[in-house]
């Protein structure tokens, strides 16, 4: 055998050597920190409503990192930008957990887009905490639901305006997809419930990024010419939300006479609108920037101090993250690990403070408790609560307003079940 051969052996060896040096240099960094992603649309028709919960994970992450993170390492994070794309929240979703390898991801808005995710979070056994209001009818074990069911929001704002404004006659108005069609489904059944007729109903559909407004809202005139008083229901997500309450004021559609209640609409959307024609409209919400509690004022504080911006504002799927956010810090500090097994586990019956003076609770169904509020727009951009619930109310997952749905609850906990019907002791598939 040559030196020649012997040297290229030698140097094939160090090579290989330092390959799995680096390799375990990085592994031994990635075991350093905690990888907690952030799935949420910073581009596209739902960047107006995402953005922000981006950068409320960013400062949660940060203080909690100013706490000595947790379990002894840093938590970082990754963002990534689904682009408003429903099929890519999935592949996002994907690269998140198997190539990043995060312990937990924080995201998705709409219905649609949390629909996309869920295969890929039960494939991988991953945790996804859901901050937005939605349409209920599910409960899934990697799921954490910390924006309101229906129970917890539509149905509250319904009774609202059926007992304080005389409401008679309903406009559901909507973008087209799940959450909004299911439920105004559950809040059409419960208005028939209740005495409502099928033609004082009237349901219109939009689709995302919906710009042209002038029929609908004519049309809505219309319908609240009847003799009858008469409100908008809206489920209209997104920035397609700009051009129709600006066509609202372009055709004098004022609150005192055809209210509008939103259940997507917050302080964010509104801070790019002129309000002062909206004033008196309504938004039933968990949260408002303008409730007066300890807790609240510091985070508002830490918000804008974190933004460097006095301008920003805050928002009920804000407050959501950071409830979820706290209950998956305790829930991990509990089980000692972030094995998602472990995690949600451990997570049930965790308690942490909300930003509205309560403390919020993780139900075995996967929802939380929060208090109901409704407020009215005020020329500011902020909301004027106007009524809200005595305690905090437990989500439902399932409603009991339509049929195939009254029978079921979700119990994670004891049953081990999403989907357990009570008739026949059953759990569904």
């Amino acid at each position: 055998m040559s030196i020649f051969d012997i040297t290229r052996r030698n140097l094939m060896t160090l090579a290989a050597a330092a390959l799995v040096s680096s390799a375990t240099a990085q592994a031994a960094r990635a075991e350093e920190t905690i990888k907690v992603g952030v799935l949420h649309s910073l581009s596209g028709t739902m960047a107006i409503s995402e953005t922000t919960l981006k950068d409320v994970m960013l400062m949660l992450l940060e203080e909690q990192n100013k706490k000595g993170g947790l379990l002894g390492k840093k938590l970082e994070a990754v963002v990534v930008d689904p682009a408003s794309n429903w099929p890519l929240f999935a592949e996002k979703a994907r690269e998140l957990i198997s190539q990043h390898k995060v312990s937990v991801v924080f995201g998705a808005w709409t219905s649609v887009s949390r629909k996309s995710v869920l295969p890929v979070f039960k494939e991988l056994n991953s945790i996804l905490f859901y901050p937005v209001q939605y349409e209920g009818e599910e409960s899934e074990r990697n799921v954490f639901y910390t924006g309101a069911a229906p129970n917890q929001q539509a149905i509250p704002a319904v009774d609202y305006l059926a007992k304080e404004e005389k409401v008679e006659r309903w406009v559901l108005a909507g973008t087209d997809y799940v959450y909004p069609r299911t439920t105004n489904k559950i809040l059409e059944a419960y208005l028939k419930s209740k005495g409502v007729k099928a033609e004082d109903i009237m349901i219109s559909y939009t689709p995302f990024g919906h710009s042209d407004w002038q029929t609908i809202v004519a049309d809505i005139k219309k319908f609240g010419s009847a003799g009858k008083k008469t409100a908008v229901v809206s489920t209209i997500n997104g920035d397609a939300n700009v051009p129709f309450y600006k066509e609202l004021a372009n055709q004098g559609v004022k609150a005192t006479d055809i209210p509008v209640v939103a259940f997507s609409v917050g302080e964010e959307e509104l801070a790019g609108i002129d309000t002062k024609p909206l004033v008196g409209h309504l938004a039933a919400w968990n949260y408002f920037q303008s409730v007066e509690t300890p807790e609240n004022k510091a985070f508002i504080e830490k918000w804008k101090a974190f933004t460097k911006n006095e301008k920003r504002v805050s928002n009920d799927p804000m407050e959501a993250h950071v409830i979820g956010f706290n209950m998956w810090v305790k829930a991990v500090e509990k089980a000692g690990t972030t094995d998602p097994d472990k995690v949600i586990d451990a997570i049930v019956g965790i308690k942490v403070p909300n930003l509205t003076g309560g403390v919020s609770e993780m139900l075995p169904n996967h929802h939380i408790t929060k208090p109901v509020l409704i407020g009215e727009i005020k020329e500011d951009g902020q909301f004027d609560t106007v009524w809200q619930t005595d305690g905090l109310v437990a989500g439902d997952a399932w409603s009991k307003h339509l049929e195939g749905s009254k029978d079921l609850i979700a119990d994670w906990q004891t049953l081990k079940c999403g989907n357990y019907n009570t008739v026949t002791k059953k759990c569904g598939s």
